[in-house]
């Protein structure tokens, strides 16, 4: 007799009421680990999201001027997604994508000590991760590649993003953020591999291509810049045929003041405020119940109709 299929087996993604479901167990789940593993996983989050500035700053390398400045950017928003896929699939805490467990939170199934726990050790164990990355990529020598356009180019970015007042830093910081985290919360909605990969592809392309700002990459981006600035040989200034002294920008106060802390204020408002807060009010704030009225489980009704019941309940 022929295989018949699988009724309990599905390949549909999840729709939004179940994906905000998730979310919040999701949440609950990373505000309850223990500190090391927190941390540790942090340091990967944040050496991943390295990664994938490396590739967007090598990309972009000769970029500026032979092709149009949309499609330069295009190309090095699609090839910084590496850092995100690496983040979702391999299983790591990015500080940015963990704002998200403000759902948890306003449910009051996380406390406010475990939300600022998470992001604090987290925050911290990304920036040790960017920073440790962007110290061993400035030792291997790759800036000095393509006789030097990779480090020019990475000077070049750095400074730009030292040029922004406070409040566009903040603003740059919301946007990207919401990107960002509808980008992890697409991938709520997959239940294969390909599905999440294929889901945080188009938000994250497009707050690089954009120009939005994202405190974890920064923690590489500036750094790299910082490095070369200060630490390049003479012979690497010659080969490009400038100075460091035509990026006047680039400092370490700069760097923390002026760009991590307002991109930082402005991720959180970005992931937690326009995203996790507005999902939460469509999907899990508690409806009241009218007296006389009959019992509706708000989890269950959703804008397309009664989400389908749970497995266990079909059989």
């Amino acid at each position: 007799m022929a295989d018949q299929p699988n009724p309990g087996l599905t390949f549909d993604a999840l729709i939004p009421a179940e994906m905000a479901r998730r979310a919040e167990a999701i949440g609950v789940v990373k505000s309850a680990s223990p500190t090391l593993p927190m941390f540790t996983l942090a340091v990967l989050a944040g050496a991943f999201i390295a990664l994938g500035a490396m590739f967007a700053t090598t990309t972009s390398a000769g970029l500026a001027g032979a092709v149009p400045y949309g499609l330069a950017r295009l190309a090095v928003g699609f090839v910084f997604t590496l850092g995100l896929a690496l983040v979702v699939v391999g299983g790591a805490e990015l500080f940015t994508g963990n704002n998200l467990i403000i759902m948890a939170w306003v449910s009051r199934k996380v406390t406010t000590r475990q939300i600022i726990r998470n992001w604090i050790v987290v925050y911290a164990g990304n920036f040790v991760g960017a920073i440790g990355t962007a110290l061993l990529v400035f030792v291997s020598g790759q800036y000095q590649f393509g006789n030097g356009t990779v480090g020019a180019s990475a000077l070049i970015i750095g400074e730009s993003k030292l040029g922004y007042g406070f409040v566009q830093a903040v603003a740059l910081g919301i946007l990207c953020n919401a990107l960002v985290c509808l980008a992890i919360w697409l991938t709520y909605s997959g239940r294969t591999l390909i599905d999440r990969i294929v889901a945080l592809v188009p938000p994250i392309t497009a707050f690089v291509a954009a120009g939005f700002e994202h405190s974890i990459a920064n923690m590489y981006f500036i750094p790299f810049a910082l490095l070369i600035k200060y630490a390049a040989p003479d012979s690497y200034w010659t080969t490009i045929g400038t100075t460091a002294a035509a990026y006047p920008r680039l400092a370490i106060d700069s760097f923390l003041l002026g760009n991590l802390l307002p991109v930082t204020i402005g991720n959180i408002i970005g992931g937690s405020g326009l995203v996790g807060l507005v999902y939460w009010l469509a999907y899990l704030r508690p409806s009241p119940i009218q007296p006389g009225a009959p019992t509706i489980i708000a989890a269950e009704a959703t804008p397309d109709g009664p989400a389908p019941r749970p497995e266990s309940a079909r059989r």
